[in-house]
């Protein structure tokens, strides 16, 4: 085989190499660096978790789902946040708990923290096609009770993985 050809071979794996993997991240698993303490304990600053990028092109967020998203008040590029409620449910706030169509719903992720309304006025009616999302770390996130619900269109993916630090390597 001559210099040349193997040259070129060389150029085009390469160039293979970098398409399949720039797909891999644009639309099926991209990782990202957590920015905040918002998520704290289950997430903390500078984890770095894996998104499904595919998994609400068939299936649409639910409670309990951790998702990441572009942040709306634009103080960080990316967000993490946990799904609270979705579409046609009312979130209400009375007493340091999170109450979804009046119910109080568990949240052992917070530690008991409680939850204080903060901007948006409650009861708040999630519109269909948006999430409610919120911190577990209530006391330090800036979530749905500052920006209001986040229409689904602009959910990136879904968290299920955290890979660094090793000592945190595991499922979301």
């Amino acid at each position: 085989m001559s210099f040349g050809r193997w040259l070129g071979e060389l150029v085009v794996m390469v160039a293979l190499a970098f398409l399949l993997a720039s797909g891999i991240r644009t639309f099926v698993i991209q990782p990202y660096v957590i920015p905040s303490s918002s998520m704290e304990p289950t997430i903390e600053i500078s984890d770095r978790v894996l998104a499904n990028k595919f998994i609400y092109r068939f299936s649409e967020p639910q409670a309990g789902d951790i998702v990441v998203l572009d942040d709306p008040t634009e103080t960080v590029q990316t967000l993490i946040k946990r799904v609270v409620a979705t579409g046609g449910q009312i979130v209400d706030i009375e007493n340091g708990r999170v109450l979804i169509d009046g119910i109080p719903i568990d949240e052992p992720y917070s530690l008991g923290a409680p939850t204080e309304p903060m901007v948006i006025g409650m009861p708040y009616a999630v519109p269909e096609g948006s999430v409610w999302l919120m911190g577990d770390n209530r006391p330090n996130s800036a979530d749905s009770r500052v920006f209001g619900a986040v229409p689904l269109s602009d959910i990136n993916g879904r968290a299920f993985f955290t890979f660094w630090p090793m000592d945190r390597v595991g499922p979301l």
